[in-house]
Formats: C-alpha cells, structure tokens, sequence
C-alpha cells in the first residue's frame, strides 16, 4: 500500500474528559465540561454562560465548519471517565448520564459537518444508555483491521526499534536477544481479536528505551483503583485470572449491565485474549505480560490481605524466590513461615483473615500474590478432572504441586495430591516435579507444618 502524499489540514477538536472526573453532581459535571471547552468557546466567539454542554459543541463545530469552510475532527479521549466513579450509584448515575447524553447529541446532529469522529475509554456503555439517538458509531475494538493500531508490533520492535533493544542491551550487559525476550516478557502480549498478531504496550516500552529500566511504568502512571474496586464490589477470584474462558458475549457486556468484573478487565486490558476455540466459540482470557501481573499483585495486596503496600518486597519476597530458584522449597516454606508470624500485628490481615470465605482460599491468595509480585509463574485452583489443585509454581528446573490445608496436617494434604493424581499432568516434562502439602495454622495466623516429596 502506498504512503500519502497530500496531508489536507482540517479543523480539529479535542477533548480530554478525564479532567471532568470525580465531580459530585451534574451541575458540577455540566461545568467541568463547558471549562474544558472554553478554549474553542472563545476561538469561534461563542458565549456559552446560558448555554448546555451539547449546544456549546454544537455551536463550536458549526462555526468552526463555517470559519475553515472544512469539515470537522472531533477527537474525545475518556469519553465515559465522568461515569466511572458513580457507576454503581444509580441516582447519581443517572444524572449524570444525562448530562453525557446531551453533550454527545451534536456528534449525530452535525454528522454531515464531521470528517471524522474518534473517542476513546476504558469501557463499553451501551448506545442507548449514553449516545442516545447516535447511531452511527462503530465499535472498533474487535475489528482485525485495527487490532495492532494501538501497540507495538514484534516486527516493528524488531526493525524500527532494533537500535533501542541494542542499547538497552548493552545498559544490562547482555545479548540483543535476551534483551527481546526480557522485554517479550514484560510489556508484549496484548491480543484483541481471535486472530490478531501480540502487542507491545507501547506507553510502558517507549519509557523503559527512554529511561533504560525495564519497570511497571503503566502502573506508576496511576494506580486503577476504580478497577480494584470493582474488583471488590464483585469479589473476583484473582487467582482464576490466568485461565479464564468466555463467550465474547460476557467479557464484552456494556459497563451499566454488568454483574462481575470480567467485562472491565478485558476493556481496561487487564486481562486479553490468549486463544480462541472456535468450535465452542469460547475465548481464553489471560493476564498479558509480567508487568500487569505485577501491578495486579501490588495493587491488589491491601484489598485482598489486608498487608499495607510494599510490606511484602520489603520482609521475606526475595529470600523466597532466591530459595524457589534454587530448587530449596523447603526454605521457601520457612522463609514464608517467618513472614506470616509477624503478621498478626498487622490489623487489616486480621480482619481480612476473620472475613475470609475459607481460611485456605485466604492464604491462598496471599501466596499467590506475593509469589506473582516475583516474576514467578504461579497458578491456583487449576481444575483437573479429580478436582481443582490449589496452586501450581512453574520454574525453570523445577515445578511445584501445592495443596493447602487448615484443619489437618500437611500429609494429608500431600496425599491429596497423590490420592487425585494432581501431579500426573507433568509425567512428560523434563522438569523435576515436586509435591507440597501445607498445612495453615489459623490460630496462629502463619504455616503450621509442611511435607515435600519430589
């Protein structure tokens, strides 16, 4: 296909409705958005004290049609930023939504005026809900044509920026390779249709190049705590994050039907897709890469365990991986042992703890997020057809089969794991297989015993 050689100029408007969020009513949201639009108020001499959102933008594209004598580009980033903090507030919601509405009017009003229409968000509402009578927007965000415009390609990494993965390469002092790879690892893996090539979040890529740090930079740019809290409102099982499978219908529901976390996980790239059967016509959904997952873990600690953030980098996380890595699980169990023995001085991992669905589903989750804040592959709750295993730790030598317990020791959880055979799956791999039965004290609060057989 051939590249452009004429560029025609058009009159363009921008809006970022992420500087319209958290306002408490909306009268305040109707004032936050004529604030934001008052740069082209006052470009196009439009008085907009007696007039709404909607007509000042439609006041705004009319005359700029008219002054450029060209059609117009309306560019709206965040388009449903104003409704996420009220999202579950009906009366609130509903206000506000209107409000929404009749800003978004114009966009189907003046169609014959617009050139072009782009709007970006983290979520799926509805037309109805939000767009009203706006009917001819597409939905780009399934479509293959468009599935690699908002990341970085492997082959563009590997042509266009193979300079950077030198450069990075020699700040670390190792290969270009393994330099791609570390970086495969940490920001590629986006997919979003059923066949589309894997993207690179570019936000975190082009950071780690400026800076030459491999780091979590789409975490410390904001921390998504809308997300976590909807993440709690629903009670989502995080440790089932991995292996999701779904219709498209369920993880693409629109934002104001939802009933579980799922939908916004997907929309907010949380979670992508990984495969697709099209048989079932069923989606794997999955974690993209190890800088989510991290993020996730951090993110998620307090809410989940109660531990305050950065407790756990802090105490035992390193001399757990150092001992995991070194193929020494019973040094890992001793190390996690010491942790958790100071934690009941810690109240949020009490009370997380006496709220807790089942004790072993608790430390479950604790186990899982601070091994995954350690670029370890963990997986729980891995359903075999005797049962479900609680967690499974992948390494380079070496895999580890883990069944937990509260109520009685740790060999008859070992023997749980032999009894259902939840270790036969690896008879093939060239890893070393080891099981591990552990058995939680909750009186204590930390590990009573465990039992290792390789």
């Amino acid at each position: 296909m051939g590249l452009e050689k004429s560029w025609t100029p058009y009159p363009i408007i921008h809006i970022d409705l992420s500087l319209a969020k958290d306002q408490d009513g909306p009268e305040s949201l109707r004032f936050a958005i004529k604030d934001l639009i008052d740069i082209y108020c006052q470009r196009y001499g439009i008085d907009y004290m007696e007039l709404t959102p909607g007509q000042c933008l439609r006041k705004i594209i009319e005359n700029a049609y008219a002054t450029h004598d060209s059609r117009v580009v309306v560019l709206i980033d965040e388009y449903d930023a104003p409704l996420l903090d009220v999202l579950h507030e009906k009366e609130q919601l509903d206000g506000m939504r209107k409000v929404m509405r009749e800003f978004y009017q114009p966009l189907k009003a003046c169609e014959g005026m617009i050139r072009f229409c782009f709007l970006t968000g983290i979520t799926k509402f509805s037309p109805v809900s939000i767009f009203s009578t706006l009917n001819n927007i597409k939905n780009i965000s399934m479509i293959p044509d468009y599935a690699t415009i908002c990341g970085i390609t492997e082959h563009e990494l590997t042509t266009v920026l193979s300079e950077d993965i030198d450069m990075m390469a020699e700040a670390y002092e190792v290969s270009h390779d393994e330099m791609h790879a570390l970086l495969k690892r940490q920001y590629d893996g986006y997919h979003f249709t059923k066949k589309s090539e894997e993207v690179y979040n570019p936000y975190s890529l082009f950071n780690c190049f400026d800076q030459k740090e491999i780091n979590n930079f789409w975490f410390q740019s904001g921390t998504p705590t809308f997300l976590f809290n909807q993440m709690r409102r629903f009670k989502t099982d995080i440790t089932g994050l991995d292996n999701i499978e779904a219709p498209e219908s369920e993880f693409y529901l629109p934002t104001e039907n939802l009933d579980n976390a799922l939908p916004l996980l997907y929309q907010a790239g949380y979670l992508t897709i990984k495969d697709y059967n099209p048989k079932s016509q069923m989606y794997t959904l999955s974690i993209p890469n190890q800088e989510v997952r991290i993020g996730f873990a951090e993110g998620l600690m307090p809410i989940y365990t109660g531990l305050p953030e950065g407790s756990v980098q802090a105490g035992c996380a390193y001399k757990m991986w150092d001992a995991l890595d070194r193929g020494d699980i019973d040094l890992c169990m001793r190390e996690l042992k010491a942790f958790l023995a100071g934690v009941p001085y810690v109240e949020g991992f009490r009370e997380k703890l006496k709220d807790a669905a089942t004790k072993e589903g608790f430390y479950e989750y604790t186990f899982y997020l601070i091994l995954s804040m350690l670029n370890v592959y963990v997986q729980t709750q891995v359903k075999c057809w005797t049962g479900r295993i609680d967690a499974i730790i992948h390494c380079a030598d070496t895999i580890y089969v883990l069944e937990f317990k509260t109520k009685v020791g740790a060999d008859a959880a070992l023997q749980q794991i032999d009894d259902k055979g939840y270790a036969d799956r690896f008879a093939t791999d060239p890893r070393k297989v080891v099981k591990v039965g552990v058995n939680f004290d909750i009186d204590t609060w930390t590990i009573n015993d465990w039992a290792i057989e390789s």
